[in-house]
């Protein structure tokens, strides 16, 4: 669906983005990581049409996307952007409407198939009961999934998230990811998300890019991609990769030496592996 080859781009003739190499499926969702200024930010400007490149190649379904017109891009690529800020005085369902945009005909209308698709949108994003509420009033849980309605609404095939559980509590992080991994099964889209959080990447992500420096360091499962060397040599963090007694999927722990809290969580966790509960550790 989505190819990425031997691109390069940055600004104002300083490189940020050197040799990427990538791809995204339908029905797939991708966690990009690295640390802060590595360039994964760039790449979603990138991927979306918004950033010129200036060497390689991007394709979605074959077609080089310098050749695809900012309408038609609009219809392809949804983003949901960090931090997206939502008009003031305007209803969850008129900002989630704004997602329509894209189909319309100068000076045109939206017709009832608009509104199906919106209402469609809003219900499977989990805030169709939200749909006469001013934004303004909204949580930030709330709000993200207006954002995220607002993007299904365009009908796209590629779906970029700039970190999209930035400033929410686990239970709406986990929400949020869940919804997003739901979506790429059942409307077979492809999904291109930026996480911080390495735990949570693994737990939801078919597979994981790992950038360091503007450049492409490893991209597979998550249990290829989350070593500690790898880590370690891209954070400049030591940390302990563990897994998770019921998924297997990696845990990534800080190495804070011998930290008395540290050790427990640890212990902890090699616990919960073993199949031992903490009480029954307590009645040895």
């Amino acid at each position: 669906m989505l190819t990425v080859r031997d691109l390069q781009a940055g600004y104002d003739g300083r490189l940020v983005l050197r040799g990427i190499d990538l791809d995204a499926e339908r029905g797939e969702l991708l966690a990009v990581i690295g640390p802060n200024g590595c360039g994964k930010t760039t790449l979603l400007r990138v991927l979306s049409g918004v950033l010129p490149f200036e060497r390689g190649k991007v394709t979605i379904d074959g077609v080089d996307v310098r050749g695809i017109r900012p309408a038609a891009m609009a219809r392809r690529v949804a983003v949901v952007a960090q931090g997206a800020g939502l008009p003031e005085r305007f209803s969850a369902f008129d900002v989630t409407l704004m997602g329509r945009t894209p189909h319309l005909g100068l000076l045109q209308s939206e017709g009832k198939h608009d509104i199906d698709v919106v209402r469609e949108a809003m219900q499977r994003a989990d805030c169709w009961h939200l749909r006469s509420r001013p934004v303004e009033e909204l949580s930030g849980g709330e709000r993200q999934r207006v954002v995220i309605a607002r993007a299904l609404a365009q009908e796209p095939d590629l779906l970029l998230l700039d970190e999209p559980t930035s400033h929410l509590d686990i239970q709406h992080q986990v929400d949020t990811f869940r919804l997003t991994l739901d979506l790429c099964r059942e409307h077979r889209l492809a999904a291109v998300a930026v996480v911080h959080d390495l735990t949570l990447a693994a737990m939801f992500a078919d597979r994981i890019a790992l950038m360091a420096d503007g450049a492409m360091v490893a991209c597979g499962a998550p249990g290829d991609v989350l070593v500690p060397d790898s880590i370690e040599r891209v954070y400049g963090l030591a940390v302990r990769v563990l897994e998770h007694p019921a998924t297997g999927r990696p845990i990534v722990v800080p190495d804070a030496g011998p930290h008395p809290a540290a050790g427990h969580l640890l212990q902890g966790v090699e616990n919960a592996r073993s199949g031992e509960s903490i009480a029954e550790r307590s009645n040895r």
